[in-house]
């Protein structure tokens, strides 16, 4: 597979260009054994796959300079939502967690011009910025702009510790997969839902079980901190990596990207025209996307991380594009699944889907099930509907008698050493089902009393709704019970007439007039944002 037609021998400046080269990548690949053919395959899918990391990453610098902008004072409440997060999922199909990260970082750049430019021109990704934000101030600027032109980002790293600073970066996720019994169920779900009432309504699974099994160790005092569990996966692979780098001589047989055409954001100061900006460029933002999920699949089906010299697919992304490697599965995720399943490509074709409910449909669903949720999920908002799917996802687990809780690396390690706490103290080997419904017992025991307490309306209201804020689109817990009808107003203090709200949408939204509800509790409610 050669470059056809001499497309990668000029500069690829827009998008088209781009997404013609990609084209001629069909999918799904013709099978090939010829070693030699793949390698070139895979050079010629990086030299893609790598200009377009960079020009959608200058893309989210654009995108998070206007949601900073956003973000300040009551701009995104004067648009009903509480928060950038909530205002990205639901107006633009970006993840609530991605756009934080998006304003953080333009919020940075605006302190550092040089770095600023350097990723808005495409020379750097975003993932380099980040990991020399805390050294490359003032007269060092430019010096570590420099350095982040031509070093990995492990070497980077390595530099900036060696400074003094510890880097943050992106935790590793696990998962802890235990069956349980009909009577373990029980025992872990009170705990479950007596975590909730710690943490709010909100918290994901991966928190509850940090709650329940951290109580656990914390009584058995410095007993329970005896317990280790080594991560020696993590030594081995770093080492790996370290080696590939110097064998390598950081990949300098591939192309060096040289730099995308910059997009300046100037971000208004009227919350209606910074929603109509970033409507556009989350629109832009959409069709790079498509062509970054179909080079991306196309790549990772070749395996081109290992024919480049690299340790993992996870190496591959964080060094040569500068995203983190689970980000870049899902996408290429999503695009084998809009290849599998085309109800779910045709409606987010028509824009009938975002990309990140399409997203929520293809992790959650078989491909039978896929076309049932199509017109379901489009009369959602995105947080609805990942609630929705996260309900059935329980209820499957359920029926299976199993219990799946995906998080970060520390929190799986936190349930192993529990585990090992209790084996060590009955002096036999327990199950991880019963480890966790003993844990779960004895987080009841020390927490049940102190709340549960008296019942009130607002507590039965706030029951009713889950312990959720019931504004379209928001992702926060209920902090308060809304009369719909204000009692100044003759409204009656009773269920029907009291909906529940997060401190946000019922001081600011509501009372300032820039949310409007009407009709009755909870099925007959009508809601009018940005009013």
């Amino acid at each position: 597979m050669s470059d056809p037609g001499g497309i990668l021998g000029g500069m690829m400046d827009s998008l088209p260009d781009l997404a013609a080269a990609a084209s001629i990548l069909a999918w799904p690949l013709s099978p090939e054994r010829d070693e030699v053919v793949c390698h070139e395959a895979a050079r010629l899918v990086d030299t893609l796959l790598a200009r377009v990391a960079r020009g959608r990453g200058a893309l989210d610098v654009a995108i998070g300079e206007s949601l900073h902008a956003l973000g300040l004072g009551e701009r995104t409440l004067r648009l009903g939502y509480a928060g950038i997060g909530d205002y990205a999922r639901e107006r633009l199909g970006i993840p609530a967690s991605t756009a934080v990260k998006m304003a953080r970082l333009a919020r940075e750049l605006r302190e550092r011009p040089v770095l600023r430019t350097a990723v808005l021109d495409g020379e750097i990704t975003a993932r380099c910025a980040e990991t020399i934000l805390a050294v490359a101030v003032g007269e060092e600027e430019a010096a570590w702009v420099e350095r982040a032109r031509s070093k990995t980002i492990r070497a980077l790293k390595k530099a900036v510790q060696e400074r003094g600073v510890q880097d943050a970066g992106d935790e590793p996720w696990d998962r802890i997969d235990v069956r349980l019994t009909g009577d373990q169920r029980a025992r872990v779900d009170e705990a479950m839902e007596l975590a909730d009432r710690l943490l709010g309504a909100t918290a994901q699974r991966w928190q509850r079980i940090e709650l329940i099994a951290g109580e656990f160790l914390s009584a058995l005092g410095p007993a329970g901190a005896d317990v280790q569990v080594p991560d020696r996966a993590r030594d081995t692979r770093d080492a790996l990596e370290e080696w590939l780098e110097r064998e390598s001589r950081e990949w300098a047989f591939l192309d060096r990207m040289l730099p995308v055409p910059a997009l300046e954001s100037t971000p208004a100061h009227d919350p209606q025209q910074l929603d109509a900006a970033l409507r556009r460029l989350a629109e832009l933002r959409d069709r790079w996307d498509q062509v970054f999920g179909h080079l991306a699949l196309v790549f990772r089906t070749l395996q081109g991380w290992r024919r480049l010299g690299f340790a993992s697919f996870d190496h591959y992304c964080i060094e040569r594009l500068g995203m983190a490697g689970r980000t870049v599965a899902q996408r290429a995720q999503l695009e084998r699944r809009l290849h599998e399943v085309p109800a779910l490509a045709a409606a987010v074709r028509e824009r009938r889907l975002s990309y990140e409910k399409a997203r929520l449909l293809a992790r959650h669903l078989e491909d039978e099930g896929i076309a049932t949720w199509i017109d379901r999920a489009e009369r959602m908002t995105c947080i609805s509907l990942r609630r929705a799917l996260q309900q059935l996802e329980d209820a499957q687990m359920c029926a299976r008698g199993d219990l799946v809780v995906r998080g970060p690396r520390r929190v799986c390690a936190l349930f192993l050493m529990a585990c090992a706490a209790l084996r060590r103290d009955a002096g036999k080997w327990i199950g991880p089902g019963e480890c966790l419904a003993r844990m779960a017992g004895h987080f009841v025991g020390t927490w049940g009393p102190a709340l549960r307490g008296r019942q009130t309306l607002q507590k039965e209201v706030l029951a009713r709704d889950q312990g959720l804020c019931q504004a379209p689109g928001c992702s926060r817990a209920a902090a308060h019970a809304h009369h719909v009808v204000y009692r100044s107003m003759g409204g009656a203090d009773e269920a029907a007439n009291l909906v529940s709200l997060c401190a946000a949408h019922h001081l600011h939204g509501v009372h300032r007039g820039w949310i409007r509800v009407e009709g009755r509790a909870p099925e007959a409610l009508r809601w009018r944002l940005g009013a």
